[in-house]
């Protein structure tokens, strides 16, 4: 008996939950020869400034947990995104029109990346932060802590549906900070089930939130907006990266140029670009 397929309309990800936008707009998301695969929201100004305001909520919490703790919710993604490969496997395929071999590669390569970052949570102080020597009885350390919110713009083109996502969002949850996502435009589905991973890993509600439409549209606002510490234009054109370069200096956040990093490998200089460090004082003991 033939049956007719039920098409999926993706949502917004914002403080652990999946609303729609608010308003109301969606768009068709289509295999690169134009098939129709589902529908996705398209977020607005006002759903981008929700997503702040959950990730600002839950910076406490996720800043606050031990990197021990980090580490193992991260390592439970990965667990939860590897039980879930074909899934992905097909939905980059369809989206991107990638080969199954590519498709099955990028997502073992984001998994890969998670568990990669999972073993820095408690060791990149090492790398970023240490002793300094000082003239007289005293120790000087330099600490590094979470800068707080992180915009980010994932990459829109190439191996985008999945591993540019990882690659941009993991490494500002290695020290803490919060993320507000705008994922791929064209191929957003994987990004969006990947929302539904991170909801059922133990991930505080608000640590990460996954916004789907224009990043022309968003991304200003986000360069913009005075409750967000840094902002990663990874994603954003030559055009749009300039402009939200100069908006993101008036609130004088930190910023991730595009090609600054690479896009879907792992990197400890990423990690220590959202984080801002902390001189520590202390007095010798003279006994």
């Amino acid at each position: 008996m033939s049956r007719l397929p039920v098409a999926k309309t993706y949502k917004l990800f914002i403080g652990g939950a999946f609303p729609r936008s608010e308003s109301g707009r969606v768009y068709d998301v289509a295999t690169p020869t134009g098939e129709f695969i589902a529908n996705a929201s398209k977020a607005s100004r006002k759903d981008a400034r929700d997503a702040v305001v959950a990730a600002r909520a839950a910076v406490a919490k996720w800043s606050g947990a031990t990197a021990n703790n980090r580490g193992q919710v991260l390592y439970r993604i990965a667990e939860m995104l590897e039980g879930r490969t074909a899934q992905f496997i097909d939905e980059i395929q369809k989206s991107t029109g990638a080969s199954a071999k590519d498709a099955s590669a990028e997502v073992h390569a984001a998994i890969d990346l998670l568990v990669w970052y999972a073993g820095w949570t408690d060791k990149y102080a090492q790398v970023v932060g240490g002793a300094n020597p000082v003239a007289g009885p005293f120790f000087n350390l330099s600490v590094p802590e979470p800068t707080g919110v992180v915009a980010v713009v994932a990459p829109q083109t190439g191996p985008t549906s999945l591993l540019g996502l990882v690659a941009t969002v993991a490494p500002a949850l290695v020290t803490g900070n919060t993320v507000v996502v705008i994922a791929s435009e064209s191929s957003p589905c994987a990004a969006m089930s990947f929302a539904e991973v991170v909801a059922t890993s133990d991930v505080p509600g608000g640590v990460v939130n996954i916004l789907t439409g224009s990043p022309t549209e968003m991304t200003p606002w986000l360069a913009s907006h005075q409750d967000i510490n840094a902002i990663d234009l990874t994603g954003a054109d030559s055009e749009l990266a300039l402009a939200c370069e100069r908006d993101a200096a008036e609130t004088l956040k930190r910023v991730v140029r595009p090609g600054q990093f690479s896009a879907t490998l792992g990197s400890i200089d990423r990690i220590g670009a959202f984080v801002e460090t902390k001189t520590v004082w202390h007095t010798k003991s003279l006994s």
